[in-house]
């Protein structure tokens, strides 16, 4: 059976200012299925995961999400779209006046029909599937390493159960033992709870650790899209340059 689609991107062209980012670009994702998007800088990763978002509409196309066109007038249709998908941000975009706690309270709180027991209990929640101990809950960003802002980061983008993750970089910053560490837990977590997953990443060792699809992009579009050693061996100079010269594992 078929799964539905989660995210329908169809003939996005994407700009600045004279600069065209993407031209006529399709992109689908189906429930459950984990993607990579993968490019040269200036290839347009981020542009295409802040459409997805919402954060930028693209100049000419239709973004869909579970369905529904994301320029619908429906205030409430567009607030119900954005609480079924959670972002972890590059370096992490915590709250730097906020302690974790708060941190992954602050979408909970942002609902207005939840009292502070119920949030406390969902925030010890979030913090044990990302593996947070609860002495962590009341230190402050400044106090963390880069793997424990990771990781709040990441209990704050699940806090409202989205069936939607959208990761930027998601390793970016790491030693490689704790690279490792995460990609596994968001494996793991991806498949507990049914995650659709997107992320952008340079990283072949979270490429080969999460043993996802891959779509490539370049030349203003999707070159290809399938599993890494077939995106590997497809032949296009682009493909060559970014594969040869991985910042991570080789061959």
């Amino acid at each position: 059976m078929t799964q539905p689609l989660i995210i329908d991107l169809r003939g996005i062209w994407s700009r600045y200012h004279a600069v065209i980012i993407h031209k006529d670009l399709d992109f689908q994702v189906r429930a459950g299925e984990v993607v990579a998007l993968v490019g040269g800088s200036g290839s347009g990763k981020t542009t295409l995961l802040r459409e997805i978002l919402g954060l930028l509409p693209p100049h000419r196309g239709s973004v869909r999400l579970f369905g529904h066109d994301l320029r619908t007038p429906d205030a409430l249709l567009q607030r119900d779209i954005r609480r079924r998908l959670g972002m972890l941000f590059q370096q992490g975009a915590l709250f730097s006046a906020l302690s974790v706690f708060d941190n992954i309270a602050f979408p909970l709180r942002e609902l207005r029909f939840l009292d502070e027991a119920w949030i406390a209990e969902l925030v010890r929640l979030k913090m044990t599937i990302v593996e947070l101990e609860p002495t962590h809950a009341r230190l402050m960003p400044a106090e963390l390493s880069g793997g424990m802002i990771k990781r709040v980061a990441l209990a704050r983008a699940l806090a409202l159960e989205p069936e939607l993750l959208l990761l930027d970089e998601p390793t970016a910053g790491l030693d490689p033992a704790r690279s490792q560490g995460f990609v596994r837990l968001i494996r793991t977590l991806q498949q507990r709870l049914n995650l659709t997953v997107v992320l952008v990443t340079h990283d072949m060792d979270t490429l080969y650790g999460l043993d996802c699809e891959v779509a490539v992009l370049a030349e203003q579009r999707i070159l290809t899209r399938g599993k890494l050693d077939a995106v590997r061996a497809f032949p296009h100079p682009a493909i060559e340059q970014f594969f040869n010269f991985p910042p991570g594992r080789s061959g």
